[in-house]
Order: C-alpha cells, then sequence, then structure tokens
C-alpha cells in the first residue's frame, strides 16, 4: 500500500493569513506500507525476494515495533518483546545484504585482475563490509571514509539505509510514554537498544489512536486528544522525524494566490532551491531576496520586514535554511 502524505507544519497557516493567501501547499512524503516480512525471509520465506526487493527501492525505512500488551492481538512469536522482533529483522535484512555483497566481491574480483580502478575499490570495501555484516550488524553502523560510504550506497544495501523505529503503544500509554519514554517498559529498551545497535532514533505512536482519529472532524479529533492528555497521536512527529532523516529540508514561498513548502536538500545551494519550482528559474538565477520565517512573521509584514532590515538579497552561494521564506528573480 503506497500513500501521499504531507508534512505537518504550523509555519503555512500562519504565513498564510500573513500574506491572506488563497491556497496552501505542504511539503509531501511518499510512505510505503510493506507486509511480508517473517523469518526467513532471505532465505524466500514468506514473500521473500519480493519483500526485499521492494525495501530496495525506499529511501529510508520505519520499522514499527510492537510495545503494547493486548490478548486480544496475537503475537506471531507468542509474546510481546521488541528487542527480539527488531533482531528478527534485522537478521534477515543483514542476511540479505551479507549475500548481495558476497556475489558482488565476486564480479569486482574478476573485474579488478583487469586492472579495473572501481572494481579494486568496490572489492576492498567488500572485504570490509562482510566481517562486519557476518557479525550481525547493519551496514550503516560499519566504519567507512566519506568515499567509502558513498561508493556502499551504489550498493543499494537494505541495512545501508537510515532508519527510525516508531514505537507502537496502547492507547491509555501514549502520554506518558510521550513525555517520559524511558518509563515505559518496552519504549525505553527500544530508544536504548536502536541507538547501541543501529545508531538510530525511536518515537512514540499510538496506531490504535490513529484509527479511532481518521472518521472525526480535525475539532473532534483535536477534542479527544486533549482527553488522552497528548497534541497528536505521534504520527506528525514521525512523519517531520522521517523528513529530516531523509535529509530534507523546506522553504517556503507566499503571496495572495499561493503559500507552499518547497522541499530540498541539507545543504541545497539558492539556484538549486529555485530550480524545485522550475528549471528556467536555476538556469537563469540572479538573485533571492530571503527572510527568515521568524523575522517575517516579527515584523508582521514584508514592507515592515524590508523597513527594519530583515529582508536581504543573496546570491548563487547561498546555502538555503530552513523556513527561509524566498522570492527568486530570474532571466532566462
Amino acid at each position: 500500500n503506497t500513500g501521499i502524505v504531507t508534512v505537518p507544519d504550523e509555519r503555512l497557516e500562519i504565513l498564510g493569513k500573513l500574506s491572506k493567501t488563497q491556497k496552501i501547499v505542504p511539503a509531501a512524503i511518499e510512505f510505503v506500507d510493506i507486509a511480508g516480512l517473517v523469518k526467513g525471509a532471505s532465505q524466500g520465506e514468506g514473500l521473500g525476494n519480493q519483500f526485499l526487493s521492494h525495501i530496495r527501492e525506499v529511501d529510508a525505512i520505519v520499522q514499527v515495533v510492537r510495545c503494547f500488551e493486548d490478548k486480544d492481538i496475537h503475537h506471531v512469536s507468542g509474546t510481546v518483546d521488541p528487542i527480539r522482533d527488531i533482531d528478527v529483522i534485522n537478521t534477515e535484512l543483514v542476511l540479505a545484504d551479507l549475500q548481495s555483497v558476497q556475489k558482488r566481491l565476486e564480479r569486482s574480483v574478476k573485474k579488478a585482475k583487469q586492472n579495473d580502478k572501481e572494481a579494486k575499490a568496490e572489492a576492498a570495501l567488500c572485504e570490509k563490509l562482510i566481517p562486519h555484516l557476518d557479525s550481525g550488524k547493519p551496514a550503516v553502523t560499519a566504519e567507512l571514509s566519506d568515499d567509502e560510504r558513498k561508493l556502499m550506497r551504489l550498493f543499494f544495501l537494505l541495512t545501508g539505509k537510515p532508519t527510525i523505529f516508531a514505537c507502537n503503544v496502547a492507547e491509555g500509554d501514549l502520554a506518558a510514554a510521550t513525555k517520559d519514554p524511558g518509563s515505559h517498559p518496552h519504549v525505553g529498551k527500544v530508544i536504548e537498544f536502536v541507538k547501541d545497535s543501529h545508531d538510530a532514533e525511536a518515537c512514540v505512536i499510538s496506531a490504535a489512536i490513529e484509527s479511532e482519529l481518521i472518521d472525526l472532524s480535525a475539532e473532534d479529533a483535536q477534542a479527544y486528544l486533549s482527553d488522552l492528555g497528548v497534541e497528536s497521536s505521534g504520527v506528525a512527529t514521525l512523519i517531520r522525524s522521517v523528513y529530516h532523516l531523509l535529509g530534507l529540508r523546506t522553504y517556503l514561498t507566499t503571496g495572495e494566490k499561493e503559500t507552499r513548502a518547497w522541499t530540498i536538500r541539507a545543504g541545497d545551494k539558492a539556484p538549486a532551491a529555485a530550480g524545485v519550482i522550475h528549471s528556467d528559474f536555476e538556469r537563469g538565477f540572479i538573485k533571492a531576496e530571503v527572510i527568515a520565517y521568524e523575522d517575517l512573521v516579527s515584523a508582521g509584514s514584508f514592507a515592515k520586514a524590508r523597513e527594519v532590515g530583515k529582508l536581504r538579497m543573496e546570491g548563487k552561494e547561498y546555502v538555503v535554511a530552513d523556513g527561509d521564506v524566498m522570492d527568486f528573480r530570474f532571466n532566462v
């Protein structure tokens, strides 16, 4: 199942009011719900290779981990143990990667004998990764140089992808688990475990609450959450976390017709950001008029911001910051 979800961003509504805008367009991410992973998937159990190929196509992985007790909802292993569940999934992904790297090493060694420099580099990287994977560790935690990490991305390893763990808790546990994750018997363990073993972060969600919110209006949903002592089911936090996990950032444009969030990569310069709107903007880039979101809201209008010197002109080397409000000048 594939779904396009919007990235929650309260800045858009505030900018929209400031500009008296007619339309608000948030950033979006595509989530793919991949089913079929069971113990032995790397050997073809369950959906086997079909499941693994689906994972290879994504940019990052969200592992939803069961952290709630419920006698009415059966667990395939009979008991609730999120660390064991993570180990089962990780083992299958590591085994699949190990097979992939071993095959790649065989091909690279043959090419390296013909004095192929790229093949030699690949073979050397494979020889580093194989013992690491063989010890049950994900590729993402291997000690590699920047060049080796860049090369490893071309391997499309399952355990080389950035991963976040979503701790799925019971409806009644969400408020306490969100405020103090360590107080929850399962969530605290997951946070510590994935930090040490996967160099990854974990967040708290409640799928049960999310399913209740589906049929409610925005007002009723907020009232329901307030009664539970939380601001959200955790899904909004998960979406924002994934957005940043992917190295994505947002800049904003606003006017009477539209207020929109545009997605760029961390470190992108002004011309690349302009190109997200249209290739002509990047090709004919001249300057960008820029103001930080906080400065614009504080000033109350573009006219006032210009008056107090908060609006500035930036050139081709400007690195766009998350939350910049921008207007581009170009000529083609």
